[in-house]
């Protein structure tokens, strides 16, 4: 295990060494690039730019929520996914994905029904899971699927 990880910002999606002791400290620590925190306990949306860059070649653990707006048990999820950001981050990224804007990734992962949760670590995928859920359920399903 490196001392550093390579962690991506939330907001220009350049990757950033990260002290790994500093990460389990709970420092958030800035972007080199654009002075972003890295962390700010809210969900990031991605899309087809940036996605790869949090995805695969970042080094934390990422957790997507594929939905749409128009889409019921998204909006109820919503809030509990904004809880279980605050939780898992910093040891976990958690990102949305809107696939009514991005139905290039939608495809590219098979969503066939919103919302879906994927968690990614080192660009594979690991876990996957449908259906709106609430904070606690998400939290533990993702630990539970980073222990194995």
């Amino acid at each position: 295990m490196t001392d550093t990880l390579l962690i991506a910002c939330p907001k220009c999606s350049t990757l950033n060494r990260f002290p790994r002791a500093k990460l389990d400290g709970g420092n958030a620590g800035k972007c080199g690039q654009c002075s972003a925190p890295l962390f700010d306990g809210h969900p990031i949306a991605l899309a087809s730019g940036n996605f790869d860059a949090h995805a695969g070649k970042a080094e934390l653990p990422l957790l997507v929520d594929f939905w749409a707006p128009w889409c019921g048990p998204c909006k109820a999820m919503a809030p509990q996914f904004e809880r279980a950001a605050a939780r898992l981050e910093p040891s976990v990224r958690l990102a949305k994905v809107n696939t009514d804007d991005q139905q290039e990734l939608a495809q590219r992962f098979g969503i066939q029904g919103i919302p879906t949760m994927i968690l990614f670590r080192q660009g594979k995928e690991i876990a996957r899971q449908s259906g709106a859920t609430d904070a606690g359920t998400i939290e533990r399903w993702t630990r539970d699927a980073l222990a194995r």
